[in-house]
């Protein structure tokens, strides 16, 4: 099959891949081997629940509050989440049968995760070894992004679950002329969309994979790639409307920094994995390079490495150079699942050619206790990133002895933009940790950055306040720190100020008035 004629059919499965299951000869070491294997990859899959029970963190609370409406609320609510719409959907209806605890918005991306990690480890063995196959879905599945968007209550799993199965699909196009499967790869690539439109950088990989698989097949080709073109053109139509409007607001979603070449090396392998698989991989290579045998043992020849390379480069590298070269920086941690696939079939491939067999396995089990060690003795992984639901509460036990009121800076950056909801901050998806954790008292709202919306609505609370001798709070995010400073500033004639604790970065201060302060007696 074109360039897969120069490594041999399959160079890497087993002699009788084509056989029944019933009729493959398994040695008591084979079983031995796949029994550890799956002891592996249950133990990578447990590091996901290390923080399963954390606080919802503040993109979360933006999910739930494009659910918090109802089912007629999701569709008027999705040009403000910028979400899924079909993933708010799938969590209305998960919330309707489980709740709506943490651990309850958590299972649907639970699922899904476990679902592409199958999906993948199928795709790998498409191409590969049993023992190969297994390897790739195991570094996916311990992948600290993986690991993180697998309890994440926004659509990132369901995303993934997407990617993996257009690649099954892709790969399985590699001997099939069907165009009722060209079809489906043209609707699954569309429905990665559907879950995360940055993804749609996966695009040019999956095309020219395409293209590499069908390269011998000149027949079928141009046939199956106009149908799955149409198919993909026809699913996408939906996603248009809400694509053009983030485009046309890129710029007030930007909150992360400019990439660094450091992030970039950080991709291919986050963590400490990135020396441990540099240094396995850089073995593999001297192993296969200086082995007696080269024959179809060698898995770095033919067209295996392009297409994994392929799946694993051109998304990281399109963020990486629209983040760099533009003032829309999208090269977010986050972001980066879309190429963890690919990068997961790479990193297999290179630990594959370790020999012995067992060295293979030996790697693959001390890569999963040293990550699930890391991961259980790290209180930092035992958060979900940062949440408002203890400063929250600690506002709500002061403000509600007598009614005080709380200003609240959001930590959304599309707060910069826009006039402040006075009438109805608990229902603003820039105030959504209040539709989950909820304050009994008023709120006033501040954008993020200290600009002028901020001195303005401030400005005028602290002049009625000052007047009615009022008790109030301030909480703000690191981010909004420079708005406490200015509140303080502002109100020290007629207040004193007292911090109430700093919670997850998120720091509530009380303004009492001076003339409500009783003096020390000496």
């Amino acid at each position: 099959m074109g360039v897969f004629s120069s490594f041999g059919e399959n160079h890497l499965r087993e002699p009788q891949e084509d056989a029944p299951l019933a009729e493959r000869p398994q040695s008591a070491r084979d079983r031995v081997f796949f029994a550890v294997y799956a002891l592996a990859v249950a133990l990578s899959i447990s590091v996901w629940f290390v923080a399963v029970r954390a606080p919802l963190w503040l993109d979360e609370t933006g999910t739930y509050w494009g659910i918090n409406a109802g089912f007629p609320g999701i569709w008027s609510r999705q040009f403000q989440t910028l979400s899924s719409t079909e993933y708010a959907y799938l969590l209305w209806a998960s919330t309707k049968l489980i709740g709506t605890s943490e651990i309850a918005l958590r299972i649907p991306s639970i699922l899904a995760m476990l679902g592409a990690v199958y999906l993948l480890y199928r795709a790998a063995r498409e191409l590969f070894s049993r023992d190969c196959a297994i390897l790739a879905a195991l570094i996916f599945s311990i992948n600290p992004i993986v690991a993180f968007a697998a309890i994440d209550v926004r659509p990132y799993a369901f995303a993934a679950l997407a990617t993996n199965a257009t690649i099954l699909i892709l790969f399985r196009l590699r001997r099939n002329s069907s165009n009722w499967l060209a079809a489906l790869f043209g609707l699954s690539a569309a429905c990665i969309v559907w879950f995360h439109f940055l993804f749609i950088v996966i695009l040019p990989a999956l095309v020219l994979c395409f293209f590499v698989l069908k390269v011998g097949d000149h027949k079928v080709v141009w046939k199956q790639f106009g149908v799955a073109l149409a198919t993909f053109a026809v699913a996408f139509l939906p996603v248009v409307p809400l694509m053009m409007f983030l485009l046309r607001s890129s710029l007030t979603h930007v909150s992360e920094p400019a990439p660094t070449l450091l992030l970039l090396a950080w991709t291919l392998a986050p963590g400490w994995l990135l020396p441990c698989l540099c240094g396995t991989g850089f073995a593999a290579f001297l192993i296969s390079a200086l082995a007696r045998r080269r024959d179809l043992e060698n898995p770095y020849r033919g067209g295996p490495i392009l297409l994994c390379a392929s799946l694993a480069l051109i998304p990281v590298l399109i963020l990486y150079g629209v983040s760099a070269a533009t003032s829309v920086h999208i090269h977010a941690t986050r972001y980066l699942l879309i190429a963890v696939p690919g990068i997961s079939l790479c990193w297999a491939m290179l630990v594959s050619a370790l020999r012995p067999r067992a060295l293979q396995l030996l790697f693959c089990v001390a890569l999963v206790i040293i990550t699930a060690w890391l991961s259980y003795n790290s209180p930092r992984l035992r958060q979900h990133l940062y949440s408002y639901k203890y400063a929250l509460e600690a506002a709500e036990q002061s403000a509600s002895a007598d009614d005080a009121t709380v200003l609240l800076c959001s930590d959304f950056p599309e707060s910069n933009y826009v006039e402040m909801p006075l009438g109805s901050a608990k229902e603003s998806k820039f105030f959504a940790p209040l539709s989950y954790y909820k304050l009994s008292v008023p709120v006033v709202p501040l954008p993020r950055d200290l600009n002028e919306e901020a001195i303005r609505v401030s400005s005028r609370f602290l002049k009625e306040a000052a007047s009615k001798h009022e008790r109030f709070l301030a909480v703000a995010h690191q981010h909004s720190y420079k708005t406490l400073v200015w509140l303080t500033q502002s109100a020290v004639t007629n207040y004193s100020v007292r911090e109430l604790g700093t919670f997850d970065d998120i720091k509530v201060l009380e303004f009492i008035p001076r003339a409500l302060v009783v003096p020390r007696r000496d």
